[in-house]
């Protein structure tokens, strides 16, 4: 239904990063309220590369509440949209808009529809935590349209019950998950540990293994590793508690031998709780055990890591470099393993693809050229096509609104998304 004469529409537009856990979250200890069973750290990656944009209207033509993601309706009557949406209602406060003669009284915003057109520029539900992304932007975006006035700890709890990682999103650099010990939740919020310039060496390579969305859910997945894996309770109680102040430490002291390590044995560990489940669940495939070898016998062959990767709940390899050097070498690796498909190389690396530059690497004729790592035993090995694209990546700041309406999703004339 478009607007009609004389209503009006009032929009807010946000972008909001994703994050990659280094010390994992798998577990949930409460299904409604999603308290986890551990505390969890993760890494903000720059928005320009991989980010969720939202953009909530409201106006009092609209008979409903309505969601678009990457331009397809689907539904909002999901528990967690529904979790979100009143615990911002809940909150919001007086508005006034003399430009538009818009007055809002904090009590009428629970009886104005909401319009919500969300879009990531990376694949969804394929282990990139889309949905961290995408529903701490939904939270943000709704926060700063219905004038909340929270503290980032408070978004973030709000966050966390649309999904749990998304409490993460809520801030740049390095930010931890504290799991809380309230039954109520209210301890369960997201701080930030440093933020994205404390360790700006970083260089993150992510390799797209497949975009295809996964057979295994992780809400799904969780349920049944906490239900029958008892890894996940000994990995929850005995060994995150101490792993957690180790990568603290590390984070804080800038040491990317124990930063590495940690990492790396998180990301095993995870995968080993979903191989503990009945019935085992696999998320990594060929291509990411080989991305681990890979990793593996460089850091081995150089006596100290070179790499840090991990994997969340998918193929997805997300490989850290200490510096722009390293990822550089990194990169004329995975090259050589996994040369694209086709000639195709600027679609081959997205985001900072000045780093094809460095590694020499102008044509498909260099990629052919690159020399075998001394490190591998069968160097002539190669998988084409194994690897969809590369993305290069770095840390990111948080959550920023977007001021420019020509960027907004929805259109303030009818209220529905562009081109709908």
């Amino acid at each position: 239904m478009a607007v009609t004469e004389g209503q009006w529409v009032l929009m807010a537009t946000g972008r909001t990063p994703t994050n990659i856990a280094v010390i994992k979250y798998w577990g949930k200890r409460d299904e409604a309220l999603i308290l986890p069973v551990n505390d969890s750290i993760s890494v903000t990656l720059d928005p320009d590369h991989l980010s969720a944009t939202t953009t909530v209207a409201v106006s009092p033509s609209f008979p409903s509440d309505r969601m678009w993601l990457n331009g397809k309706e689907i539904s909002l009557l999901g528990g967690r949209f529904q979790s979100c949406l009143r615990e911002i209602r809940k909150r919001a406060r007086d508005f006034e808009d003399e430009e538009k003669g818009v007055k809002i009284k904090k009590e009428d915003w629970g009886k104005l529809h909401v319009h919500i057109a969300s879009y990531n520029n990376f694949p969804t539900a394929a282990g990139l935590a889309s949905s961290a992304a995408g529903l701490a932007c939904f939270v943000f975006t709704l926060g700063k349209l219905m004038n909340v006035k929270e503290d980032y700890g408070e978004l973030s709890s709000i966050a966390r019950q649309g999904s749990g990682s998304a409490c993460r999103s809520i801030y740049g650099g390095f930010v931890k998950w504290c799991m809380g010990e309230k039954d109520d939740g209210s301890d369960s919020i997201a701080v930030q540990l440093a933020d994205e310039t404390h360790w700006n060496d970083l260089v993150i390579i992510i390799a797209v293994v497949s975009s295809k969305q996964k057979e295994t859910s992780s809400t799904s997945g969780m349920r049944d590793s906490v239900e029958t894996s008892p890894l996940l309770q000994y990995r929850a109680q005995t060994v995150v508690p101490s792993r957690v102040l180790k990568m603290e430490e590390a984070i804080k002291n800038r040491d990317f031998e124990s930063f590495a390590k940690l990492t790396c044995a998180d990301s095993n560990q995870f995968h080993a709780v979903c191989l503990d489940t009945s019935p085992p669940i696999f998320y990594m495939n060929d291509t990411s055990h080989r991305i681990i070898s890979l990793v593996e016998k460089w850091n081995h062959s150089e006596g100290t890591p070179q790499v840090a990767y991990t994997f969340d709940a998918g193929p997805n390899a997300v490989l850290i470099a200490q510096n722009r050097k390293t990822a550089v070498h990194l990169l004329q690796k995975l090259l050589y393993y996994f040369p694209p498909q086709d000639k195709d190389l600027s679609s081959y690396l997205v985001g900072d693809k000045s780093i094809l530059g460095d590694a020499g690497v102008h044509s498909m004729e260099d990629v052919e050229a690159l020399p075998a790592p001394p490190e591998m035993k069968v160097p002539d090995q190669k998988f084409k096509g194994d690897v969809s694209y590369f993305i290069c990546s770095r840390l990111g700041a948080g959550p920023k609104v977007i001021a420019d309406e020509s960027q907004a999703l929805i259109d303030s004339v009818t209220g529905l998304p562009k081109g709908v």
